[in-house]
């Protein structure tokens, strides 16, 4: 058997909807500058799908940098890895600034967000050593879970007296092999916008010992009262011991960093295969990178007009009676009853003739019978469009409650 025959018969989970969806539901090409109207195939849209939070991709400042960066050292610089070749002066420099900002010792640049989480965990933990984490931790995580050789075991979604009971059980089976306990969640959930239980999770260290990794993508820079994060919103800093985040969320750009003590860092330079036989992060995505953390900082203008439009957004969804969870950050999910041919129709409408583009996530990754539409607000947007997405959905969801969706043809979109 040819290797590839499966392909023709298995597309995957959500592969096997490609040839109606692609270039339209998946894979959409927006174009255009970066910002809350952009163009979708010829048409303007209002967009809702950008994690710009803090409007960073377009600032002029951060423009500025990034193209002055490009000119002076070009996208090739440098060259190598950091352990051999690749490593400057502005990597280090990007480094303390991050570990100053979040209250570690440390901080580890990384080259991506996916791929690092992946690493960290595979480099952290050898065989002898389990880890607990959340049902609804990222894909990110759930990979680097696939290369540990050792125990693992899950707790439902902030199930606190369950991961008391997985805990237990680890700290059984660690002891027995002599290996260690590590804890991981995250400070934001990206699908559904609720926030890790990180003041019960550092609590339980009083009952159990184990080392806490959170993967804060969508709280750095949303998070807090600086925007340092979850960890500074529930006043944990020092409970936490590894403090991953990305840059392709509120610092809207590319790369990552894990902050944590000196000695584990260290540890994680030396041994991050991901790193170790990968080039070095960009010279001017590090130095734009420091423009960005410099108004992450500062600009608390930028924080505060995210958080207006937020507040808006989802207490106008809510009083109108849509579901939205238990979100408590800026990702603003939308729950709506229905299956998968109507939640195509919704999209469809909405882009086509409302002028909205948001994603919409739908079943293997929800249960069946669920359509989810995520909004992620961000600095850029403005009051009426709030106003004008309320008044959209309303109209929408009046359209589902009477069948309008469910008898209509899937638009003839795709391009494959």
């Amino acid at each position: 058997m040819d290797i590839f025959d499966k392909f023709d018969s298995d597309k995957g989970s959500i592969g096997q909807y490609m040839k109606f969806a692609h270039g339209y539901f998946a894979f959409p090409k927006l174009e255009g500058e970066i910002g809350p109207y952009m163009i979708f195939r010829g048409k303007k849209v209002l967009t809702w799908s950008l994690n710009n939070y803090l409007g960073l991709a377009n600032h002029p400042e951060v423009r500025k940098a990034d193209a002055e960066a490009a000119k002076n050292w070009g996208l090739a610089a440098p060259m190598g890895a950091r352990m051999m070749s690749g490593q400057t002066v502005y990597h280090e420099k990007l480094e303390k600034q991050l570990a100053a900002f979040v209250g570690k010792p440390d901080a580890f640049l990384l080259n991506f967000g996916y791929q690092g989480m992946v690493s960290i965990i595979d480099t952290v933990c050898g065989r002898n050593d389990v880890i607990v984490y959340d049902s609804e931790a990222h894909a990110c995580i759930i990979d680097g879970l696939r290369l540990h050789m050792g125990k693992r075991f899950v707790f439902p979604h902030n199930d606190m007296k369950n991961l008391r009971k997985e805990l237990e059980r680890a700290t059984k089976l660690a002891d027995k092999q002599k290996g260690g306990v590590l804890v991981i969640t995250e400070g934001v959930f990206g699908m559904s916008g609720d926030l890790g239980q990180l003041d019960e999770i550092v609590a339980l260290k009083n009952d159990f010992q184990f080392r806490l990794l959170v993967d804060d993508a969508h709280g750095f820079g949303t998070m807090g009262a600086t925007g340092a994060g979850t960890l500074e919103h529930f006043g944990v800093e020092d409970g936490v011991d590894l403090h991953f985040s990305t840059f392709a969320k509120a610092m809207a750009g590319f790369g990552a960093f894990i902050a944590c003590e000196k000695n584990v860092c260290n540890y994680l330079r030396y041994n991050m295969r991901s790193q170790t036989f990968a080039k070095s992060l960009p010279l001017p995505m590090v130095i734009g990178g420091m423009k960005r953390l410099e108004l992450l900082k500062n600009e608390k203008g930028l924080r505060e007009k995210l958080w207006i439009i937020v507040k808006a957004l989802q207490s106008g969804l809510r009083e109108d009676g849509f579901d939205l969870g238990k979100t408590n950050s800026p990702v603003t999910p939308v729950y709506l009853q229905g299956d998968v041919p109507e939640s195509t129709n919704i999209v469809y409408d909405l882009r086509e003739n409302y002028s909205i583009f948001c994603s919409v996530v739908v079943y293997p990754v929800i249960p069946k019978g669920q359509i989810l539409l995520r909004l992620i607000p961000t600095t850029a947007h403005t009051m009426d469009d709030v106003k004008i997405t309320i008044a959209a959905f309303k109209e929408v969801r009046e359209k589902l409650l009477k069948g309008f969706y469910k008898n209509k043809e899937n638009p003839n979109v795709g391009e494959l």
